[in-house]
Order: C-alpha cells, then structure tokens, then sequence
C-alpha cells in the first residue's frame, strides 16, 4: 500500500516538497538555543506530520534534517539528537488522523524512561513543565477521538490542528531528552555532571515552550488554509 502511494507522481511531489522545505528551515540557525532546537526545523515538523501522513512524514523529516544539519554543521552527535523532528512529525501525523493508541504508548515510556533514571530525580520536576501539558492536551484529544467529535470539519478543524502541532512538537522534545537522559549521552557525548544539565533544564524551560507556541501557531496559520486545500484537491495523504 504504501509503495503504490510512493509510486504517485503527486505523493513523491509532496514529499520532495516537504522534504525540501525541512532541509531549508534546518539549515538555518540563529535562533536562541536551549538544547533541543538549534535551528528553524521545529517550524515544519507539524506540517510536515499533518499533510504526509506517519510514514511518508518520517521519511521527509529524516532525510531533510540530515541535510539541513550537514549544511549548518554543529556537531556530529547532533545528527542522533535530529531524529528528533521525524519522531515529532509523525506523531502529529497520527493523532491529526485520531490514531492515538500509538502515541499515548510513545509518551508513556518515554515518561518512564525519563522517571526511572537516577540522575533525573536530581533535575526539577518542573524543567519538562511543558510536556506535562502536552500529556494532558493528548488524554482531551483521545477522550473527543473516542467521543466521535475528531472528525476534520471547518469548525473542529482549529482545535485538531493545533492538538496535532503542539503534541507533536513536544514528543520530538520527549525523544531528544530520551536520548539526553536515559540513554546517558550527556555524560557520554558531551561530559556533563548533573549541575551542569540543571543549568540546561533552566534554559529548556522557558525557550522550548515558546518555540512549540511558535509552531503551533504557524501550523494553525498555514495549515489551516493548506489543509482544507489539499483536501479538496484529493492532494492530502492518509
């Protein structure tokens, strides 16, 4: 099914698009820098999820922040830490078309991950404040998913767009701080002691929140025409 999808000269339009358009925003910096985002890619990542769908929106994200990081090279850990941005698109892939089973299971290990980790119980319990409220925003999606109101009508249609966004955006942070944390590559890839990483969630706390606030509404601006476009067209991807 999804290789006579690939075989669509509109569906590999699509995803040379986006892919593009991801290779663009990652290739530029400049922007204040918490850890997590270093670059523009954060601004595609919903969109990208939303029109593609789960699989074609991975595969976009994955090979356009490969090559947005090669052109704006930091370093080469951050080519594990970018996989990031596919995570995040196709999460917003799946809850924008009401899957959401896959992505409560995503946030709840990742959560685990994160609490089971000793060095984590050093760091405030606020730092991840804003995926909290990611969490809290999927259980209200998935009870309107299973109360039938996530259907893509004009009116719903805001509502649903700026869920998918902003979980989205949120589990590509929850995945980066896996890698962080858990999986010890701060001690390993860059040599921080738990005082130090507390001086990263400080930071962490107050830019990424207003980056993901950023991109959901960018996605809610552009989507929304874009979307109900595509629709028309018979252009959007399952």
């Amino acid at each position: 099914m999804i290789w006579r999808k690939l075989k669509s000269s509109r569906t590999l339009a699509l995803v040379a698009i986006f892919a593009a358009f991801n290779v663009i925003t990652d290739s530029f910096g400049g922007l204040p820098t918490s850890g997590v985002w270093f670059s523009w890619s954060f601004m595609m990542t919903p969109l990208t999820g939303i029109i593609l769908g789960p699989f074609f929106a991975f595969s976009a994200a994955s090979v356009g922040v490969m090559i947005g990081h090669y052109l704006y090279f930091i370093d080469v850990f951050e080519f594990l830490f970018t996989f990031g941005a596919p995570v995040g698109a196709m999460v917003s892939a799946l809850l924008y078309r009401g899957k959401w089973q896959a992505v409560l299971v995503l946030y709840l290990s990742l959560f685990a991950a994160y609490f089971a980790t000793p060095v984590a119980w050093q760091l405030p319990i606020w730092g991840l404040w804003d995926t909290y409220v990611a969490l809290a925003v999927l259980l209200v999606a998935i009870f309107l998913i299973r109360r039938g109101y996530w259907k893509h009508e004009p009116k719903r249609l805001t509502i649903i767009l700026l869920a998918a966004a902003f979980v989205g955006l949120e589990a590509d942070i929850l995945f980066r701080v896996f890698l962080l944390i858990p999986l010890q590559t701060y001690r390993f890839f860059y040599g921080l002691d738990p005082a130090s990483l507390q001086a990263v969630w400080f930071a962490g706390a107050a830019l990424t929140p207003l980056k993901a606030i950023m991109s959901s509404l960018a996605t809610l601006l552009v989507g929304l025409p874009l979307v109900k476009t595509l629709k028309k067209a018979g252009f959007l991807i399952d």
